[in-house]
């Protein structure tokens, strides 16, 4: 019997939540490390550099700023990750061990919601894109809105399409894209270069802070919102590593990937936007209204295709395949992953991505930090669970089946519901209570650390659990440790 076979149980799994099989473990290095080049080549990494520009701080510290937080989430990345590629899970089946078979899915919407609203917001990144092209071909449509709700819901519908392809067109896609993004990318930066004037001016800006307190005041928070953009992708990162090869090809490609791809793409970022301040005397964070000051079609033109196939690489890899998963979880029985992925769609809308870009303000301290106060505390219970309670010994059987390990109370956990509440409540206070603003400043931080606490004081209470028996988990240990 199979590993896939052994454990479907149609109220708890269906094809898309089961272990990957040994036939499907086929990613190797490259892919994660293009998997991470092509989602961070892209808009909204872009701006998230272009941002702490504009809000005053010179070329050195942005990037270090940057380089620190993608650091700092590397490690719950690769934590996370590493059961994934052990036993062939997702994510929303991983977090079924420390909050049970049925408390899952608390955790496993949340991370949906945020993945929905940053589903809308590549969507109108994308949108807008297509409008600046159009724009460029037919100048007469320039001041015609409907134009770009037109563009936005094509490239919509074109994100529809690649979903219902399948998690492997996620695996082309992004194997072919990364070399041309990067590409795109150096050329942008040369052109950039040369109409600045060199280095030399293009970085000349200083920064706007004047004492280290202002500097600080605003350093904290914008650190938070470097973790939190990628506080998404280090929960469900198993949904990715369960096609790994092998622990070490997900590691090694990870470890590189994401810290090299992102200080890469946000130096393009942060010098570019540092360039149009030199050029137009203010700094413009968002590199569509950027290309719109040139009139040089062809050029605007090659630009904004690349602008589309980033946002289509990043929007399909980061913000489909968890939700879609997320949500088949909650009925597997009649949510599949690409019906998950259709729920994401629309829900993408109804959050009105424009809103949460109208500036970088919206961006940063709305957006990106207050969702890390919600998915900090769930990433503090599972690192801890995972590596402290269980010592990485899952038993794989008991995650789909019913009155197991994992039972608990009537399929869920009240000390991780509990711990996720004090995590959640702690980080988020400061928006109510203004002299707790800098819990809120720290969310991520705080929420992961208070929920990592809460949960092992309250598990050091409960009953010791039996040892996981099950006879996947067998299989598993026999081979080494993995089923790849």
């Amino acid at each position: 019997m199979s590993l896939h076979e052994s454990t479907h149980d149609t109220t708890l799994s269906n094809r898309d939540l089961a272990p990957t099989s040994p036939a499907q473990r086929t990613w190797s290095t490259y892919n994660y490390i293009a998997l991470w080049f092509s989602m961070s080549m892209e808009v909204s990494t872009y701006m998230l550099a272009s941002s702490l520009i504009a809000g005053g701080m010179n070329w050195k510290q942005a990037l270090g700023t940057i380089l620190l937080g993608n650091l700092i989430v590397l490690i719950p990345m690769l934590l996370n990750a590493h059961a994934g590629a052990k036993y062939g899970i997702p994510f929303p089946v991983f977090v079924r061990a420390p909050f049970g078979l049925r408390g899952a899915n608390l955790p496993a919407l949340l991370r949906a919601f945020v993945a929905c609203g940053w589903f809308g917001i590549q969507s109108w990144i994308g949108g807008q894109a297509i409008t600046a092209m159009v724009h460029v071909l037919w100048p007469t449509t320039t001041n015609m809105p409907s134009v770009l709700w037109a563009c936005f819901l094509g490239f919509w519908l074109l994100n529809m399409v690649v979903v219902w392809c399948g998690v492997e067109s996620i695996r082309f896609l992004q194997s072919y894209s990364a070399p041309f993004m990067v590409i795109m990318s150096f050329t942008l930066l040369i052109w950039m270069l040369r109409k600045a004037g060199g280095f030399g001016p293009m970085l000349s800006a200083p920064s706007q802070f004047h004492t280290t307190s202002s500097f600080l005041h605003f350093f904290f928070p914008s650190l938070t919102a470097m973790v939190g953009y990628w506080a998404t992708l280090s929960l469900n990162i198993p949904d990715f590593t369960r096609y790994a090869k092998s622990q070490e090809s997900q590691i090694v490609g990870q470890a590189f990937g994401l810290p090299v791809a992102m200080t890469l793409y946000c130096f393009i970022g942060i010098a570019v936007t540092s360039a149009s301040t030199v050029l137009f005397g203010a700094p413009i964070w968002n590199p569509i209204d950027l290309l719109g000051r040139f009139h040089q079609p062809f050029v605007a033109f090659l630009a904004m295709i690349a602008l589309l196939v980033a946002t289509l690489n990043v929007n399909i890899g980061a913000n489909v395949v968890s939700p879609s998963n997320d949500f088949s979880n909650l009925a597997p029985r009649l949510i599949s992953y690409r019906t998950g992925g259709l729920i994401t769609g629309f829900l993408g809308l109804a959050m009105m991505p424009w809103k949460l870009m109208s500036s970088f303000g919206n961006y940063i301290f709305g957006w990106l930090v207050g969702y890390s106060g919600l998915l900090g505390p769930v990433a503090g219970i599972m690192v801890v669970d995972y590596f402290l309670i269980r010592r990485t010994r899952l038993d794989v059987y008991s995650l789909y089946h019913r009155g197991g390990p994992y039972e608990y109370t009537r399929g869920i956990n009240p000390r991780a519901i509990v711990a996720l509440a004090c995590g959640v409540f702690v980080a988020l206070i400061g928006l109510l209570v203004p002299p707790l603003r800098w819990l809120y400043d720290y969310a991520w931080f705080v929420g992961f650390g208070t929920a990592a606490i809460v949960y092992v004081a309250l598990m050091s209470r409960a009953a010791p659990e039996s040892e996981p028996t099950g006879p996947i988990l067998q299989r598993i240990e026999a081979t080494g440790g993995e089923e790849a």
